[in-house]
């Protein structure tokens, strides 16, 4: 039974990683999960310099998942080349860096620092708010998606995956944009921009007033998401949004995702990943599936 998938050139184990920012850089999960068993560990988003984040409270929970305004906090790239890519370095998995920014410059100087680190994916996080076109996130806007990743290809060694934003009329706009722009890979959906009144105190209950939201509500958005840009574009798709099980995954495969992204479920169940990579290797058992390729996009 077949469960490697390969991502622009990047053989995986199996088609599971971790999203962006909900497992740190694998090292505050290293203790309850086994980062062996895992494709690839997807690290938090790393920018050039420190970034403190936003005010506090910064997380909140809602029907069906959580709203975030974590804002990106991390200690900027050069303590993360000095301590988390050696700690994962440990482990067989593939490593994929989550690169953000305020400005194309920001993202430029991440992904040239990154040219000689064993890392061996980039993934984009073009929902960060683009400080010089007034706070709009790049991922917003089809000709600024096209000239980021363009941007990216020219500078990055390593492939590089564009992360897409549900929050555009037509994702599919975006998708097409990325791909011309020359991204290797595809991730989606980022999260989808909510927000959380306390009725009583009649106050925002994040800081931030918005945040992103995440979880088992955004699933069934994330799945046609992905199933549309599978249809529209030719490069790999690794699909995330609320996958808490095996089923969703395997969900998101069918849809046409070639690997997927577990993200909230690692909060309330730090092994869901482990346990996720053993339910699709059942699945395929109880279908008679010899290799994970046949899943993918096989939805009728």
């Amino acid at each position: 039974m077949n469960m490697s998938v390969n991502i622009a050139g990047v053989e995986w184990k199996n088609p599971v990683t971790v999203a962006s920012g909900t497992f740190g850089s694998g090292t505050e999960y290293s203790e309850f999960a086994d980062l062996n068993k895992l494709g690839a560990v997807t690290t938090k988003g790393v920018a050039n310099v420190p970034w403190a984040g936003n005010p506090t409270p910064r997380v909140a929970e809602v029907y069906g998942g959580m709203l975030n305004a974590v804002g990106l906090q991390n200690p900027g790239i050069e303590l993360f080349c000095k301590r988390d890519i050696p700690f994962l370095k440990q482990y067989d998995t593939k490593i994929i860096v989550n690169v953000c920014g305020h400005s194309t410059e920001e993202y430029v100087a991440v992904v040239e620092r990154l040219a000689d680190e064993p890392v061996d994916l980039l993934e984009i996080n073009i929902s960060c708010p683009n400080v010089k076109e007034g706070g709009i996130a790049f991922g917003q806007d089809p000709k600024a998606v096209e000239a980021i990743t363009k941007e990216m290809k020219r500078h990055a060694k390593q492939p590089v995956i564009m992360k897409l934003s549900p929050n555009v009329t037509d994702i599919t706009e975006m998708a097409r944009a990325a791909e011309a722009g020359g991204a290797d890979a595809l991730s989606l959906i980022n999260t989808i921009t909510g927000m959380k009144i306390d009725v009583n105190r009649r106050k925002f209950v994040l800081a931030n007033q918005t945040g992103g939201m995440s979880g088992p509500a955004i699933h069934p958005v994330a799945v046609r998401m992905v199933y549309q840009t599978a249809k529209a574009v030719n490069v790999p798709i690794i699909g995330m949004g609320g996958i808490m099980n095996a089923d969703d995954a395997i969900e998101m495969i069918l849809a046409g995702a070639t690997a997927v992204s577990v993200g909230t479920a690692n909060f309330t169940d730090p092994t869901v990943t482990e346990k996720i990579v053993a339910g699709i290797g059942e699945y395929m058992k109880k279908y008679h599936v010899n290799d994970i390729k046949e899943l993918i996009g096989a939805v009728s």
